[in-house]
């Protein structure tokens, strides 16, 4: 039987070894299946840099051939009557460039009649955009769009193929004379673009196909490479272009499926550590069956041992130390002098019974000493620490510690050893008291201190980190090394003014609450969000972020905070505006990015609110342009280079000449007259729209005591005036010092001035310039800019229909019902309707049917100074006269 025994322990001993073999085998599978992963991982990362440069070399190579385009599309806007060699001799320039165009084509009126080189190219002059099947689509929608469209690649009529860039070109753009003046069509060399930009390579190590056809992106048409390449499971990027996109997919030349170099190696590293770890195991067996017989020796020398610690007691008698035995069997206790005493028993050599021990031990403590004891029964060693409270009243501390014994089949016995440690006890409580009480004062000056920390790094009303932690964090990045790049937003709330100014401070606080929720919410988790100003935010990502990544945050932020807010009733509608600002490399410059992002910002404001921006180095030379504009407008006005052009206005009846309008232009000492769509926004940006109107207003009348004095026949003159005059508090002061003669003058209200909602001040101002003899006007009727509501409200002298209600009606039954309405609205009111846009004769025969009063527009005169002006009214009144 003992053999027996001794043979199954042997084997036990065995079992380990078989069970980490069996888990290092798996472990070296599911290794060698991780390297494959991780090699895969490194071919796609490899695959992925070759992309990037490929699809920076097509970007950057298609946007320097329409850049070079553009400076030709802007000399023809200054140029529109050039003939083929003036053109030759522009695109001459184009060609000493550095890029692959093939051929520069002019469509005026849509025809081809302008081109270089002609050589090789003559089939495609006198092409007709709109005759011609294949092409009249994109020529059509690049006039319609007034946008830039690349089509390609195609078949050219001439041979060959290329990608087509068709630009289309507007005179007088923005404006009310805006006229189309044709189409430009650069043609770029397919084979060289592809050559140029690496795509013909030999070195390159991957395949690559390009998808999107017309720009059309990844749901166009694979123009260049394998169809194989783009299902096996491919790497992808896009190619932005002008007008739309390519996707570019990459494998690399032999496939995915290769085994790593380092598999071998690997394979070598797991066999010697796995039998670095079966062969101690075997041999920490054959010492366990050496432990087990050393056991069984020691167990026959415990006896001896037991033996030898009763001769102990004499030694216990001199150190105070009760000794006791514990017959667990019947329960009887046996307690030495000293257990005795410590029990405040008398020491007569009784048996003790379990209740003497159990009835003296405190109550609070006798549950816990009761199952300490029957645990250390249980397991042979027993250790507790109790307190007793003695017939007395008096309270001790005792220690115990005991093991258990038996000696052949007698019942085992619990022989232990007791002291009194009541001092040591009351010292200790006395120590814990203190450190208690320490710590207490260290957690209260700790939490104070993280308190102040947390106020002085944190905004007080929405929690976010500061402007002072944000530069912080921006110190820490940029000693940080960020290989996947790094992104800023800066958010700043759109009509946050009115909320604080309509409802108060604490909805406005209430609304900047909500915002911080809202973007914490939207954020990812490893993003950084910070408030930095009364209404404006910053998000910090720092994880790999893609541009449409940031853009559909971006998009998110903004359609949650267009959402309702309730607010004691009331429901709060504000936006934002975000500017957008990323880097990519190891290292970043987050105060770069911020300065970048604030960049994109006024960029987002600037068209319109309520959207986001990223920035570009375009956006930034746009920015020094603009600076440069706006210095030039401020010069502009101390040399007095703002003047005014008048476009005049005749009775749609007589066609007698009912009055004029006054236009402000700008006489550019370099750039030549410039209308109000190459200056206004940055002037409304400089807060100088004012003076403008101002000067404007004072030329035109001086120009029309003139044409008084002279006896030219012109009724009135109106002057545009911009909503920020309108508030001017002064402006009814300087105008009562003009002496207007009453009905001469008309203001015309240009911006989008909401009459309905307009403050106390444009109110009193509006009336007051009534009272003054002015009429007012408004202008661009039927856009948005003014309601019925507005009508009753601001009664006005006369009303503008827009142009771009007036130009269809010629051709659009549905628009002349409109127009129709509009002129119906006025005369009911009482109000004189005035036309714009009136292009053709046949437009003014309609208008006049319509029952319209007064028109406007190039049919009949253009905008001129005021020596052209008097002409052409002299020879107007002689050609009536005749």
């Amino acid at each position: 039987m003992f053999r027996q025994i001794q043979r199954a322990v042997g084997a036990w001993t065995y079992a380990p070894a078989s069970i980490a073999a069996v888990v290092l085998i798996l472990a070296a599978v599911f290794a060698d299946r991780q390297n494959k992963v991780v090699a895969e991982q490194t071919l796609r990362s490899d695959v992925a840099s070759e992309v990037s440069l490929v699809r920076a070399k097509l970007e950057g190579n298609i946007n320097a051939n329409i850049q070079l385009i553009r400076g030709l599309v802007a000399t023809i806007v200054t140029e529109p009557g050039m003939g083929q060699e003036r053109f030759v001799q522009l695109a001459e320039n184009l060609f000493r460039e550095q890029s692959q165009l093939r051929n520069i084509a002019a469509a005026p009126d849509l025809v081809i009649s302008l081109m270089h080189p002609v050589r090789g190219n003559e089939r495609a002059l006198g092409l007709d955009y709109r005759r011609d099947e294949k092409q009249r689509e994109a020529a059509l929608r690049a006039r319609d769009t007034k946008q830039l469209v690349l089509a390609g690649p195609v078949e050219l009529r001439q041979g060959g193929q290329g990608f087509i860039g068709r630009f289309p070109v507007f005179l007088n753009r923005g404006q009310p004379n805006e006229t189309f003046w044709g189409i430009v069509s650069a043609v770029i060399d397919v084979q060289k673009l592809y050559r140029d930009s690496g795509l013909l390579d030999d070195n390159l190590s991957v395949e690559i196909a390009l998808t999107g056809k017309d720009a059309l992106g990844g749901r166009g048409v694979r123009f260049f490479g394998e169809e194989r390449i783009t299902a096996d499971n491919p790497v992808t990027a896009q190619v932005l272009l002008p007008s739309g996109s390519w996707q570019i997919a990459a494998i690399p030349k032999g496939g995915w499926d290769i085994t790593p170099a380092n598999s071998w190696l690997l394979r070598a590293i797991m066999l010697t550590g796995g039998a670095l770890i079966v062969i101690p195991i075997l041999m920490a067996g054959r010492l366990m069956r050496e432990r087990q017989k050393h056991y069984r020796d020691l167990s026959n020398r415990e006896k001896e041992l037991r033996r030898v610690s009763q001769r102990l007691e004499l030694a216990l008698d001199a150190s105070q130390i009760g000794v006791w035995e514990h017959d667990l069997g019947s329960n009887v206790l046996l307690w030495d002098d000293r257990v005795n005493e410590i029990y405040g028993k008398p020491a007569n050599g009784e048996l003790r019974e379990f209740d003497d021990w159990a009835s003296t031990v405190h109550p609070q403590d006798r549950k816990r000493a009761t199952e300490d004891f029957e645990a250390g029964a249980a397991s042979g060693h027993y250790s507790s620490e109790y307190r007793l409270l003695l017939p007395t009243g008096e309270v001790r501390n005792v220690r115990s510690r005991a093991i258990r014994y038996q000696e052949g089949s007698s019942a085992p016995r619990m022989i232990g050893a007791e002291w009194d440690v009541t001092a040591d006890a009351t010292l200790n409580r006395e120590l814990e008291n203190a450190k208690a009480l320490a710590e207490i004062k260290n957690a209260e000056l700790e939490a104070a201190q993280a308190q102040i920390e947390h106020d002085a790094l944190h905004d007080p009303l929405t929690g976010l980190p500061n402007r002072r932690y944000l530069d912080e964090k921006f110190k820490n990045w940029g000693t940080r090394r960020v290989h996947d790049g790094a992104a800023l937003l800066h958010v700043d709330l759109d009509r946050f003014k009115q909320i604080n100014d309509t409802l108060g401070h604490a909805a406005g606080d209430a609304m900047l609450v909500h915002a911080a929720k809202v973007l914490q919410s939207a954020v990812r988790p490893g993003d950084f969000v910070a408030r930095i100003g009364g209404d404006e935010f910053v998000v910090v990502c720092i994880a790999k972020a893609s541009p449409a990544e940031l853009a559909s945050l971006a998009e998110f932020i903004i359609f949650r905070m267009r959402q309702p807010v309730s607010y004691h009733g009331h429901q709060c509608r504000f936006g934002v505006s975000i500017g957008i600002a990323a880097e990519d490399g190891d290292a970043f410059d987050p105060r770069r990015m911020l300065i970048n992002a604030d960049i994109a910002l006024y960029r987002a404001k600037r068209m319109g609110r309520s959207r986001h921006e990223f920035f570009t180095e375009d956006l930034q030379a746009d920015i020094v342009t603009t600076k440069q504009v706006a210095d030039e407008i401020l010069n502009g006005l101390e040399r007095n280079e703002f003047v005014a052009h008048y476009q005049l206005q005749f009775d749609a009846n007589t066609l007698a000449i009912a009055g004029v309008e006054a236009l402000a232009r700008w006489n550019h000492p370099e750039k030549g007259l410039l209308t109000p769509d190459a200056f206004l926004s940055i002037a409304e940006d400089l807060n100088v729209v004012s003076d403008i109107d101002r000067l404007v207003l004072e030329q035109s009348l001086h120009n029309f005591d003139g044409w008084v004095k002279s006896g030219l026949p012109i009724p009135r003159i109106s002057v545009n005036v911009s909503a920020k005059r309108l508030r001017d508090e002064e402006l009814v002061k300087g105008l009562s010092l003009l002496e207007i003669r009453p009905g001469t003058v008309s203001f015309e209200l240009v911006e989008s001035i909401f009459l309905d909602e307009t403050d106390d001040v444009v109110v009193q101002n509006v009336d007051l310039i009534k009272e003054l003899g002015i009429d007012i006007e408004i202008d661009d009727f039927g856009t948005g800019y003014a309601s019925i509501v507005s009508l009753l409200k601001l009664q006005p002298r006369r009303l503008k229909i827009d142009r771009q209600l007036v130009v269809p009606i010629v051709e659009s039954h549905r628009q002349r019902k409109v127009v129709s309405s509009i002129i119906e609205i006025g005369k009911s009111l009482g109000i004189e309707v005035v036309a714009e846009g009136v292009e053709t004769l046949r437009h003014a025969t309609i208008l006049n049917g319509l029952g319209c009063d007064v028109l406007q527009g190039y049919a009949l005169s253009r905008p001129m100074d005021e020596n052209s002006l008097a002409d052409f009214v002299a020879k107007w009144r002689k050609r009536a006269a005749s």
